[in-house]
């Protein structure tokens, strides 16, 4: 190394950042993006302070505001942030919170005995990362106001005027130079989460409200989120499209080992498991040791009673833990003082002492339902019955895929045109409908890294079909297959092996109108039943065909929709010829790839899973048997006619 370059790598080259420095610099560390998650993120950044107030008793009216310039103002009647002088810093309080990182009553035992929030950023790293921050504290009779630029405070805290309320508001506006994606906040989006607060913390009302968007009356749109049951009306939220095969909701509610446990669980006619956990509000999708605990609870006591019962006698094989879940929609919701997390993303439980406390929870709780309720015990029984027995032919059934993959020398499907490329981080593979969009598909692709598998029509609706249909499909066996992917362990009939997979882009095209949308949802159904760590990991897309073709002599555009196609009309001086794409197959090789998977140019959007428990209703919804909240729900979301999990 020369002298020179040894003189540049000084102690004047390594960059001490400040907490919010930092903050700004390297946003994803803190709020895990700063796309569309990351943006919502902060709204319950600033939530969970109000919801921690509320747990420790103190609050029970929480407000959230969009307003009409997408900035958010939330407001609770709690305590108020603390605007004395900060010993330490020299400083407000509310100065401290707002501006240091790790800075908080959440650390102070004494304030709070648990709390929400992921991360432990909490408001400041939402300061760092707004434009404008305006904090307002009513507490001891006065109303304190302080306002921040990027993180860093205009001028100190000062007393703007006397009330006789407590509370804390803060507006913030989110940084365009940070999120530069979207600053457009969604109303669904945020409506899911506050009503997901609401059950989990039932007596608190939190209101949202939509400043952006008003009524025929001059009123804005809105919603109040309350529960008075918690758990227990969560439960019938989620199963409202599905039908109750048990009297009721069985619930429970109560300290164990100095642990607040509760639970709600129901079995329906579907069979599907669908498992909700969460830590402090947290939603732990990733589980942890009170799933565990959840999952010990329930079937060792159900396998004591059904043995008990003599209703297994006949049975000529074992039980297993999956043949007791199947059918059952359950809430476990947990706080822990001190929570411990693991896993890829942190939302995975590591607390050893909450499995035990969760299990004997449960235990003691379905031993007294199945005491006082015989016929609900009998049904419940039965339905365990049915899923071995499903789940012993399943078992063949996917058997038959194993033996078709790749790895065991079976082949790849007859209709899957493979690319050449065998990095699985460089490769994509585009599931589309019909033969004769493959065709043009495979005709339009670049053959080194994209792969072309053309599904026969509608696939199996798997919400509908049992285990051992789903893996006997035709069509399901060939996506198992062309991924590479295995499923089923002994301890896990789902369970999904990814060592294998062939393709880290699997990509879903379909026609850009109604059949194309619902074979787009059949495909996303299916992989959120059955592959849903695809989605976790962010390996499905969907493809974003346009619909036009606006022309006018030598100039061409394409526009995904009727407002796009005027506005380009209108700039080619009107007139302009308009070709409306009824699906893939009606474009021309070039067309398909200039427009819908050349990389430089296309649009692919990812699918994530913001909240387990919404997709999980809406997808129940959407692929169920009852008519009348499918049809409310398309009539709602017409004009966004995309379903995105």
């Amino acid at each position: 190394m020369s002298e020179e370059v040894k003189k540049q790598y000084s102690a004047d080259s390594i960059q001490a950042l400040e907490g919010m420095e930092h903050v700004r610099m390297r946003p994803s560390m803190y709020i895990g993006d700063v796309g569309v998650r990351g943006l919502h993120h902060l709204v319950y950044e600033v939530v969970d302070n109000s919801i921690d107030e509320a747990l420790a008793g103190y609050c029970d009216v929480i407000s959230v505001t969009i307003n009409e310039d997408n900035s958010i103002t939330v407001e609770d009647n709690g305590r108020g942030i603390p605007v004395d002088l900060h010993k330490k810093e020299g400083v407000s309080a509310l100065e401290v919170v707002m501006t240091k990182i790790g800075a908080g009553g959440k650390f102070d035992k004494d304030s709070y005995k648990v709390s929400g929030g992921l991360h432990g950023v909490g408001v400041s790293c939402v300061n760092a990362l707004s434009d404008h921050l305006k904090a307002t504290v009513h507490r001891d009779g006065k109303i304190w106001e302080q306002e921040y630029e990027r993180g860093k405070a205009i001028y100190p805290v000062k007393s703007v005027g006397e009330t006789d309320k407590s509370g804390t508001i803060v507006t913030f506006k989110p940084d365009a130079t940070i999120f530069q994606q979207t600053l457009e906040y969604n109303y669904t989006t945020l409506a899911s989460r506050m009503r997901e607060l609401a059950y989990l913390n039932k007596g608190i009302s939190i209101t949202l409200t939509d400043r952006r968007s008003k009524k025929e009356d001059g009123s804005f749109e809105g919603e109040r989120f309350h529960s008075e049951e918690g758990l227990k009306e969560f439960i019938k939220f989620l199963d409202g499209n599905r039908e109750m095969i048990i009297a009721d909701v069985i619930s429970i509610e109560g300290e164990k080992n100095d642990i607040p446990v509760e639970v709600a669980m129901v079995y329906n006619s579907s069979f599907n498991e669908n498992l909700h956990s969460y830590v402090n509000n947290i939603n732990t999708h990733e589980g942890g040791t009170h799933l565990a605990g959840f999952r010990r609870g329930l079937t060792t006591t159900l396998k004591k009673y059904a043995d008990n019962s003599g209703m297994l006698d006949k049975l000529k094989f074992e039980i297993s833990g999956d043949d007791f879940r199947e059918g059952l929609t359950a809430i476990v919701s947990v706080k822990v003082a001190e929570p411990q997390f693991e896993g890829q993303t942190k939302t995975k439980l590591g607390n050893r002492e909450v499995s035990a406390a969760v299990s004997q929870a449960v235990s003691e709780m379905l031993t007294d339902y199945l005491e006082e309720h015989p016929e609900d015990a009998k049904t419940i029984v039965q339905k365990v019955i049915l899923a071995a027995q499903a789940r012993h032919a399943a078992k063949k059934a996917r058997e038959m895929v194993q033996r078709k993959t790749v790895m065991s020398g079976g082949g790849l499907p007859g209709k899957l045109s493979d690319c050449s490329e065998q990095d699985p981080e460089k490769c994509e593979v585009f599931l589309v409908e019909g033969d004769s969009a493959g065709g043009t598909a495979k005709q339009g692709r670049d053959r080194n890294f994209q792969a072309i598998l053309p599904l026969r029509g509608k696939i199996l609706n798997v919400e509908k079909a049992m285990q051992h249909k789903v893996f006997e499909n035709e069509e399901i066996r060939n996506i198992f297959t062309a991924l590479g992917v295995t499923v089923g362990t002994e301890e896990d009939s789902k369970a999904l092996n990814l060592t294998k997979l062939r393709y880290h882009k699997v990509v879903i095209m379909c026609d850009a109108d109604v059949d194309g949308s619902h074979i787009a949802t059949l495909i996303l159904t299916f992989f959120f039943r059955y592959m849903r760590e695809l989605i976790e990991n962010g390996y499905v897309y969907i493809a974003t065909p346009p619909l036009y073709l606006v022309k006018k002599g030598a100039k061409k555009e394409y526009a995904w929709n009727d407002k796009q196609r005027d506005e380009i009309n209108e700039s080619f001086g009107g007139s302009a010829a308009v070709q409306r794409y009824k699906g893939l197959g009606e474009m021309n090789a070039e067309q398909l790839w200039d427009t819908t998977m050349n990389p430089e140019f296309r649009t692919l959007r990812r699918v994530t899973i913001d909240s387990g428990s919404e997709a999980d209703r809406i997808f129940s919804m959407l692929m169920g048997d009852d008519v009348p909240p499918r049809r409310e729900f398309i009539e709602q979301n017409a004009v966004y006619a995309n379903i995105d999990a």
